[in-house]
């Protein structure tokens, strides 16, 4: 199944990013030949760098100085009402497509009558469970990043009616969420009193095992991949199989480089190197239905 030209997306910043830091990094991005910005907070309330109306409004911005698409991403784990509230006011933006990271963030976007798009942490496993979220409103979801090409397949393969799908192909995965702060509890500080320490790993505080080989990164109440996805080599792949959007996971170095790298390799050119920007190294194991922290040769397929 062959669809139109890939696309490329720069996912939300899964990260505590200082105020400055985050506005420097989207006007580095708003140069970059991404077509869509997903901006927002997805993983912690606590993180206010930005409040949710300046969000909305440096949506604005970017949408009318770069002709970008702009997707708003809501919180992937809600535990109080104060998220709620949030939640409520970007599902009801009336400008701006959301991309819901949870359930109850489908619920109120289908409620309205909207189209909106699903992110990886929301289980979407099979084609009945897709074709249940179109007749809801979905317009594109993101593949969870532990199925596989495999699973992918039959999925699409399935499906009568049009999605759009995109697919996580570069960064440190998004793993687990839990209710308590694992950076927090690192420094031995409650979740209450975190001193906001994530600000001090803007990509993640690495956690190794025994034998010092890096394992996972603690962020926030987040677990993320130490090692990180990259799946250009398999960009020729993921457009055969029919997918639309190639999503970027953005890091604090150099994320305008990768972009630049899977932009070369969508239009057949030739891509520099890109493990400098990853010294831990890469995987793509779930893309092959293995461990997801393997690096499998694309020649040994």
């Amino acid at each position: 199944m062959m669809n139109q030209a890939l696309k490329l997306s720069l996912g939300p910043v899964l990260y505590y990013w200082s105020r400055d830091d985050l506005y420097e990094f989207y006007q580095q991005a708003a140069q970059t030949p991404v077509d869509t910005i997903y901006l927002g907070e997805t993983v912690c309330s606590k993180r206010r760098s930005l409040r949710t109306e300046e969000w909305v409004d440096l949506a604005r911005e970017l949408s009318r100085n770069t002709g970008k698409e702009i997707v708003l991403s809501t919180l992937s784990l809600l535990e109080a009402e104060s998220e709620l509230k949030t939640l409520r006011k970007l599902c009801e933006n009336g400008e701006f497509l959301v991309e819901a990271n949870d359930m109850a963030a489908v619920q109120l976007l289908s409620s309205q009558g909207v189209p909106f798009a699903t992110g990886p942490t929301v289980n979407i496993y099979n084609a009945e469970t897709l074709k249940v979220l179109i007749k809801q409103g979905l317009k594109r979801w993101v593949l969870p990043v532990e199925l596989s090409k495999s699973t992918l397949h039959q999925i699409l393969d399935a499906l009568t009616d049009e999605v759009e799908t995109e697919v996580f192909v570069y960064g440190r995965m998004p793993l687990t969420l839990s209710a308590r702060c694992f950076t927090a509890r690192s420094f031995n500080l409650p979740k209450d009193d975190c001193q906001y320490k994530c600000l001090d790993y803007p990509d993640g505080r690495l956690l190794s095992t025994q034998e010092k080989q890096p394992f996972l990164a603690l962020n926030g109440i987040q677990t993320i991949s130490a090692l990180t996805c990259n799946l250009l080599p398999e960009i020729d792949e993921l457009h055969q199989i029919g997918v639309d959007f190639l999503r970027i996971s953005p890091q604090f170095r150099h994320t305008d480089k990768i972009v630049e790298a899977f932009s070369r390799s969508i239009k057949g050119e030739t891509t520099p190197d890109i493990k400098p920007f990853a010294p831990l190294g890469f995987c793509n194991g779930y893309w092959y239905g293995e461990t997801g922290l393997r690096q499998i040769s694309t020649s040994s397929r």
